[in-house]
């Protein structure tokens, strides 16, 4: 039965929202356009049962199927990022980073991680998360003159106070990590170092960015944002993690079950196997290539236009912009662009003189977009487009005119 037979209202919701997407171009780096294959797979009948437990170790019957999908699922990452072992059944990247303190951590143990106003995530230890009130949180950041970490600064903190744990990974930092320092620094004082590459997972993938693996114990990512997949969370564990404890493997396991989660997701970890079966052909390194190039031209654009950009550019798929020069903060630029179609978010940028919820800065990006199709050459158009519209609120109503007619001619997946 129909959608629209069932719940009319629903329905003509989600209607409107198709066309919202449709004749939008999405710039939150967060975000991305899923194929309908992992769409197919995420609404279908998976849904309707419970598997909990691990494939060949579950509690309810009725399950062969549920368990051949999460092993094929399992070994397609293990492949894709050459890891020794994958939990698929985390819901998110937070309830997977959760995992992680439950599994190598008690109590009060020191852990670090990038503070969230530089650019890092809630969960690596910033104050009102979880992640601070049950661990000795120790934050580290980037240099107030360049905006790149301070590696010295991590040294030093780590000599000082010891972590168990180390975070690496970001949320609104736009250039490559350096994972062998980290790893020098992290097996310093013998710590386990993990690596959160949600935001870069598919540009790994893709080659465009240097891989953790040979060099972290414990990798966790979302399986959408420029991995192009459902919302839904992967643990990795790396021969290196391995060596350092064997059973680190069995320690994740048993945080996600019966640690944190009941019933995986089963419709969800289908979904994540076929995102990852595209993310292994020839087309998803072109893909991840694409993302980089047009980000890279994109940052130079919006340099040229007059932006003060955070490190001067960009490595991956992220831009984080002050805005200051420009007299507007965030949520107003955010505002405006979104009446003209273009959605971006408003970001606080290293030390920020203004309050989280009005921001100095905007950050956006180029997977969605990418996914379209667009290339080089629409994103100095799009760039021409942000620049008119900070500049001039009238312009809203001309661009998103414009940015409709764009759009017909790149359409979703």
């Amino acid at each position: 039965m129909k959608l629209k037979k069932v719940d009319e209202q629903i329905a003509k919701l989600i209607e409107k929202e198709q066309e919202r997407q449709d004749t939008t171009l999405e710039m939150i780096p967060s975000e991305n356009h899923t194929s309908s294959a992992v769409r197919q797979a995420l609404g279908s009948v998976l849904t309707d049962k419970y598997a909990e437990g691990y494939p060949g170790k579950r509690y309810y019957a009725g399950l062969e199927y549920y368990d051949q999908i999460e092993d094929i699922c399992r070994e397609r990452a293990k492949k894709l990022f050459k890891v020794v072992h994958v939990n698929v059944q985390p819901y998110s990247g937070s309830p997977a980073n959760l995992a992680i303190y439950f599994a190598v951590l008690n109590p009060g143990d020191t852990t670090m991680g990038m503070s969230l106003p530089h650019g890092g995530h809630l969960t690596h230890g910033w104050k009102v998360n979880f992640s601070a009130k049950y661990y000795n949180s120790v934050q580290y950041g980037v240099d107030q003159k360049t905006n790149l970490i301070d590696y010295s600064q991590v040294a030093k903190l780590v000599k000082e106070t010891k972590p168990k744990l180390i975070w690496v990974g970001a949320t609104a930092y736009p250039r490559i990590f350096d994972w062998e320092r980290f790893a020098k620094i992290a097996d310093s004082v013998g710590a386990y170092l993990a690596a959160d590459i949600a935001h870069i997972a598919g540009l790994i993938v893709a080659g465009v960015h240097p891989s953790p693996v040979p060099y972290v114990h414990i990798v966790t990512t979302t399986t959408h944002k420029t991995l192009r997949g459902p919302r839904g969370g992967m643990i990795m564990i790396t021969k290196k993690g391995i060596d350092k404890d064997p059973d680190l493997a069995k320690k994740v396991d048993k945080a996600i079950f019966p640690g944190l989660q009941g019933g995986p997701h089963e419709n969800n970890i289908a979904a994540i196997a076929v995102c990852l079966k595209e993310a292994s052909e020839p087309g998803f390194k072109r893909y991840g290539k694409q993302i980089v190039e047009n980000t890279k031209v994109l940052a130079s654009e919006l340099i040229n236009h007059g932006f003060n950009l955070i490190t001067k550019g960009s490595d991956n798929h992220l831009i984080l912009i002050d805005l200051r020069n420009k007299g507007i903060l965030g949520p107003e630029a955010q505002d405006r662009l979104e009446k003209a179609g273009i959605t971006v978010n408003k970001n606080s940028i290293p030390f920020d003189p203004n309050p989280p919820f009005k921001p100095s800065g905007l950050r956006l990006g180029t997977p969605a977009i990418t996914t379209r199709g667009m290339k080089e050459k629409e994103m100095k158009l799009i760039a021409s487009w942000i620049n008119e519209v900070i500049t001039d609120p009238r312009s809203c109503s001309k661009i998103r005119q414009e940015v409709k007619k764009l759009c017909k001619r790149f359409l979703l997946p």
